[in-house]
């Protein structure tokens, strides 16, 4: 790789923090002093993949490209160049490897909208999830106060044996007012009325179970 890279814009870090709160991944490789994002998504989502690859121009290495992965899956991924600030990202958002989230971490709508189009859907009118089933819960009560401080109300929602966020109904209307322009068009379906929902671990229909936090109280 190039070390090379541009400085990120005030767009481009919170597309890439919003990545990383999805499905994205901060890498050094071995050797190498600095990080790398990693976008990687199914090919379903190839011009979802080709916008963060416009967004990150200055900061992209080689253009996306189709992979086939395991269990015969196919995604469609690219990465960026190394960069100091990427590096920076990194120390706040992982500890041994691990992704956690910091406890001074401040959204905006820009990194709530690419959070959703990464992990967020929608499987009735009115339940809502951003899929955060790869954080502890720790990890998870940061991101429900951060969320709250943009005035949405969410709880966490027990998904067998993890748990991810759950919108309260009445913060919906101010969600998709938060992030509609941002959606892109291959992505809407999500903020549109979906019975089946997907997450990272199972394609399935999902049985929702218990709320156990209402940020509310």
């Amino acid at each position: 790789m190039v070390n090379t890279v541009e400085r990120l814009n005030q767009f481009q870090r919170s597309v890439i923090i919003g990545t990383v709160l999805g499905d994205g991944y901060l890498r050094i490789v071995p050797g190498r002093q600095h990080a790398f994002l990693e976008v990687n998504h199914a090919l379903s989502q190839q011009e979802y993949v080709w916008w963060k690859y416009q967004v990150l121009e200055g900061v992209r290495a080689g253009a996306p490209k189709v992979r086939n992965g395991n269990g015969g899956r196919t995604a469609v991924r690219f990465h960026t160049k190394q960069s100091e600030e990427l590096t920076e990202i990194k120390s706040l958002f992982y500890k041994d490897s691990i992704k956690i989230i910091p406890k001074d971490i401040q959204l905006d709508p820009v990194m709530l909208a690419v959070w959703f189009m990464d992990d967020g859907s929608r499987c009735r009118e009115s339940d809502v999830y951003l899929n955060t089933q790869q954080f502890d819960t720790e990890s998870q009560l940061i991101l429900v106060e951060a969320l709250k401080k943009l005035g949405l109300e969410t709880t966490l929602n027990r998904d067998k044996h993890y748990f991810r966020i759950r919108f309260l109904k009445k913060s919906l209307p101010k969600l998709f007012a938060l992030i509609e322009q941002m959606i892109i068009p291959s992505m809407r379906y999500k903020i549109g009325l979906e019975s089946v929902e997907t997450t990272r671990r199972s394609p399935t229909l999902i049985t929702l179970d218990e709320d156990i936090v209402r940020s509310s109280q």
